[in-house]
Formats: structure tokens, sequence, C-alpha cells
């Protein structure tokens, strides 16, 4: 692996991609630590530290994609979040609204169209979720047990809180930018490769933190611990992204003129893991909800101390509702991105057919049969990854908060990893050099 990097370098080309991607990547981390005019960032440290010492996983998840700069109010505070929803929302809306089928149908130009749909509602989403948070910074809910969390924003006029909000606005569209230059200049996918980034600048931060609360050896244990969980997880989620059911299909030959086309054999690789991370995300930014509601409204009333009580991380129901919803996600989005009928007409218009089944309705309905046979698990195995932090180190007290092997982080990181790695691979092959899996 050693040699493939260092022939991987000595190719121009690729060299020259592999430099340009690293060179973003710097830029982006140093957009993250660059504070948002108006902001005091003393205020904001002691704060986070603050933080960091309880348990708050109010905006949790939207950290984590910004690599911490959401909690330290940075250019960068929105990170690519704000581009993952928009671009959900926008896979949702193509089952839904036929304009946007049939814009997908129509290929590379109709791909470009909504490509360019996702980018304004992108900057909207940005304008919105901006707002938001310096509302809450604003009102001290950001850092709801910080003694200075009111401070955090001293000039609070409208003039402010507009330069705020359109500076971070500015820098989603300069992070959506940045990701694009990398798809076509470096090597992968350019939000994919800024999502990894931001959550693997996390990982040596969390480590640390356990290893400062553990107890157990001066926290040694704890960190060994996590370490070979972390390794653990890691294995299994590789082995089970490259989990597939191959399903065989045949083309017919077909003789047009002279020449004889058809006859070959391939198959329709159905992943294990249909849905990818998008069930846990759909999961958790639901149940993160009646929490940022409860932060808004305040605890005076019932039903906002049960969900203080009840809907946290750790709690019972809590653990059993996030299980279910992963479930019903993961069955949900794998219905609305595959669709049986679909590819059973594509294969009938081009002669192909699955052995000891007939072409048509009766293909729809065996791939429609095997894709709910291979969902169970892949969905079972999402929810039980995803309650990893819950569950492991229970007995290490305080280690368990600041667990960094959570479900979507290491679903995200090996997902991005492979890919990456195999795109490498394909390039190096394409040069008669050794790659990276030899």
């Amino acid at each position: 692996m050693l040699t493939a990097f260092a022939r991987a370098f000595k190719t121009p080309d690729l060299r020259k991609k592999l430099l340009f991607t690293f060179g973003i990547i710097v830029l982006y981390r140093l957009g993250a630590h660059i504070p948002v005019p108006g902001v005091n960032y003393e205020n904001v440290q002691q704060c986070v530290k603050q933080a960091q010492q309880g348990n708050n996983n109010l905006l949790g998840l939207m950290d984590m994609f910004s690599g911490g700069a959401l909690l330290q109010i940075t250019i960068f505070a929105l990170g690519i979040m704000p581009y993952i929803t928009a671009s959900i929302i926008l896979q949702l809306l193509t089952v839904v609204i036929p304009r946007l089928e049939a814009l997908k149908k129509e290929g590379q130009a109709g791909q470009a169209k909504i490509t360019q749909y996702t980018r304004y509602l992108t900057v909207a989403l940005a304008i919105l979720q901006g707002t938001g948070l310096v509302a809450t910074a604003k009102s001290g809910a950001l850092f709801s047990g910080c003694t200075v969390a009111r401070e955090i924003v001293p000039n609070q006029s409208i003039f402010t809180i507009i330069v705020m909000v359109l500076t971070m606005t500015a820098g989603t569209a300069l992070v959506m930018w940045l990701g694009e230059l990398i798809t076509d200049r470096g090597v992968g996918n350019g939000m994919s490769i800024l999502m990894f980034i931001s959550i693997a600048a996390g990982f040596p931060g969390a480590l640390w933190a356990i290893k400062e609360s553990g107890k157990l050896a001066k926290g040694w244990i704890e960190f060994g611990t996590v370490i070979l969980i972390g390794f653990v997880m890691v294995a299994l989620v590789v082995f089970v992204e490259q989990a597939q059911r191959r399903i065989p299909v045949q083309y017919a030959k077909r003789m047009i003129g002279r020449r004889s086309y058809g006859g070959t054999s391939t198959y329709i690789p159905l992943k294990v893991n249909q849905a990818g991370v998008i069930p846990v995300i759909f999961a958790s930014s639901l149940l993160y909800i009646p929490i940022l509601i409860v932060q808004f409204a305040g605890s005076g009333s019932g039903w906002s101390a049960w969900i203080q009580q009840h809907l946290v991380d750790g709690k019972p129901i809590h653990t059993v509702i996030y299980f279910f919803l992963i479930v019903f996600f993961a069955f949900f989005y794998v219905a609305i991105s595959f669709n049986p009928e679909e590819v059973a007409d594509n294969m009938k218009k081009y002669g192909g057919f699955i052995p000891g089944i007939r072409a048509g309705r009766p293909t729809a309905e065996y791939l429609s049969y095997v894709l709910n046979r291979i969902t169970w698990p892949g969905s079972l195995y999402l929810g039980l990854i995803a309650l990893v932090p819950t569950m492991a180190l229970a007995g290490f007290g305080g280690a368990n908060q600041n667990f960094p092997f959570g479900g979507t982080s290491i679903l995200i990181i090996v997902g991005v990893g492979l890919e990456t790695v195999k795109q490498i691979e394909s390039q190096l092959q394409q040069r008669n050099y050794e790659g990276f899996l030899r």
C-alpha cells in the first residue's frame, strides 16, 4: 500500500490531483477556525469548554458535520450540512414531483439542472439555519449552562445579526464551491471528502478527552478500550458495506444486420446496506426536534420536563425510539431510491432477464422480494451501529459521552475512505501500476 502511495505521487497528473485536494482541505480547516464578525471569541471558548465537560447533545450532529466549527461560531459554522439536507430533499422530491423525475431521466443535462436547484436550496437553507444559529447564540440557548452564554454576541443590533447570517451563508456557499472543485480537479467526491475531514478532525480531541476523564490507570485503560472498539467497528462496517447480493442477469443475442449483439452475462449488485447513512441522519435529526423546541420554549411545563427526562441520549425510551426510527427510515429510503419496476422495464427493453424468472412484472416482484429480505439485516445493522455510543463504555462513567466512534461518523468515514481508495486504485490500474488492494 505504501508503494502504491509512492507511485501515485510519482504520476504527474495524479500527484497534481492529490496535492490540489490536500490544498483545498487545508483551506477548509483554516476557515473552520476563523470566527464570525460580531462574536466574542473568548466567551465562546469558555462556553465550549463548559459544554465539553457537560453533556449537551442538542447540536451534536451538525457540530460533527462542521468539524467543530458550529459551536465555535466560525465562518464555516454551518459546514456542509445545508448541502446534505438540500440533496436529500431534492432526492425525495424527485419521487413526488414529475418534473424532477423527468429531469432525472434526461441524463447529464437533467442532472445538471437538479444540481443547480440543489445549490439554490442550499443557500436558502444556509440563511435559515444561520438565522436560527445566531438567534440561539444571542438568546444564550446555544450554551444553556454557560455563565457568559448571553454575552457571546455583545452587539445585538439588526446590522450585526444580518452581517453574521450573511457571513455564515457565504461560508456555506464557499464550502459547496470547494467541494465541487475537488470533484472536478481533485480525487474523489468533493462533498464526501469534506464531510470525511470534518468528522475525522474531531477524533483526536474526543480520544484525548476520554483519556483525561478516565479513572482506570489514569485513563489509559478507557483510552485503549475505545481504540479497540473502534478497530472492531471499522472491520465490521467494512465487511457489511462491501457485502452485496448479486442478481444474475442474462442478455439474449440479437442480430442487427450482420452483427450479433448481446449474449452477455452480468449481475445487479444489491448492497446489504442499500440506504447508507441516510436513515441514521434522518432519525437523529427527527429526535433533535423535541429537544430544540424545549430549548426555545423553556422547561416550565410538564411535557418539556418529560422530554428532558426521557428523550436524551442514554435514556431507554430515546434508545428504543432511535432504533425503530432507523429501521423505518432504512426501508423508507430503499423504497424511494430503488424502483424494481423501473429496473425490470429497462431489462426487458434491452433483452435482459433473470434466469428462471419471467421478464416484466415477475422480475419486478422478485427484485422487490430480494430487496426486502436483505434490507432487514441492513437496517438492524444500522440500528446496532448507531447505538454503540450509548452501549459502549457504560461502566466507565463520563467517558461514554465523549465516545468518538459513533454510528454516523464510522459509516461516513469508512464509506468515503473505501470510495476514495477505489478511485485512486482505478487510476493506478489504468497506468499498469499495482493498486492499494493487491
